[in-house]
């Protein structure tokens, strides 16, 4: 596939994805089309060579931009998301829009033409919270709350997009994803970011529910291997296979920047938080995948890009996002425990 469309492709995986695609495969030309809402960013993609890719400003529920967008177009990676839960529990309608409509839309548009592929990326939150054991592709589908639920919808739709005209559709779940450019809304950026200033951290609950982290290299090679191999009409699960606490990655945090613990404050939970998600990607690893980026080895790395990128983060901490901080957090932090 030559020329491939990834549409979200300025938001934090997507170009994590743009840049490992250009890197692996010299003669792709990829069309990014993304609508650059608060999480969308051409930062993110400042240091590679545009004449790979062509930007498209848009909506991925514009049919008339993403038709524009698909010309030439032998493949589709669809990372274009509304993806903070927080923000969902706080208004569904653009989640719903964006994770469900978006898809339709895409996908309408994309069914005349000859794609080779089309992959729907969504996330391990779609199984809801996992006490034991770890989630399969076909366990039972039971996301709580109203940004899974409608990365759930999408994938659904994608389903019925197959089963219905057979489109070549395949579908992607990974784990907590973490590294360089992602938007500081996120636990870990946020932690490292307000850990730099001396800030405090602002940690739901008891700080005991677990995630799976996974590198965004490695997820983003999860996704190219589904891409290019999987069967259409699957699901697959990428995993980093490095459940923690969140208190361990808070505390992890705070000891490679040589910071006290006292920065951390127990705040009140988010609602319905669920407390552990865990997923199994025999499925992919039987493609040849594998995850390659250590936790420890990935920790230390993305804290020192963050030290070493003040330049792209202060901007965004500065912006729309700090009134967003202080609707969301200031309530939390002033009843907040240090234990």
């Amino acid at each position: 596939m030559q020329k491939i469309l990834v549409t979200g492709g300025a938001g934090f995986i997507g170009s994590g994805f743009v840049r490992t695609q250009l890197r692996d495969y010299p003669d792709q030309h990829i069309v990014v089309l993304d609508k650059l809402t608060y999480s969308g960013n051409l930062d993110n993609l400042k240091d590679l060579d545009q004449n790979r890719y062509t930007f498209i400003q848009g909506d991925v529920n514009d049919p008339e931009c993403v038709g524009k967008a698909l010309e030439g177009c032998e493949g589709i990676v669809h990372f274009a998301a509304e993806s903070h839960v927080d923000r969902s529990l706080s208004g569904a309608s653009d989640f719903i829009d964006t994770n469900v409509g978006g898809v339709n839309t895409l996908l309408s548009q994309a069914r005349e033409l000859d794609i080779k592929r089309i992959l729907l990326v969504s996330t391990d939150e779609v199984y809801g919270s996992v006490l034991e054991g770890s989630s399969v592709e076909d366990s039972p589908i039971v996301p709580r709350n109203p940004y899974s639920a409608s990365k759930a919808a999408g994938e659904l739709l994608g389903v019925s997009y197959f089963e219905s005209f057979g489109m070549p559709i395949v579908i992607t779940r990974g784990s907590n994803t973490y590294g360089p450019y992602q938007y500081p809304e996120k636990v870990l950026p946020l932690f490292i970011s307000n850990a730099i200033d001396n800030e405090a951290l602002p940690l739901y609950g008891d700080g005991k529910n677990v995630r799976d982290w996974l590198h965004v290299e490695d997820h983003c090679s999860g996704i190219d291997f589904v891409f290019r191999k999987g069967e259409p009409g699957q699901a697959y699960n990428i995993a980093g296979e490095n459940e923690r606490e969140n208190i361990f990655l808070t505390k992890r945090i705070l000891s490679l920047l040589g910071k006290p613990e006292s920065l951390i404050r127990y705040v009140e939970d988010r609602t319905g938080h669920d407390r552990r998600y865990s997923i199994d990607s025999s499925k992919l690893k039987k493609l040849g995948w594998a995850p390659k980026i250590d936790f420890d080895e990935g920790i230390k790395l993305t804290v020192q890009w963050y030290q070493e990128n003040e330049w792209w983060w202060r901007k965004i901490k500065s912006g729309e996002f700090k009134a967003y901080y202080e609707e969301h957090y200031r309530k939390r932090l002033e009843e907040s425990t240090s234990e």
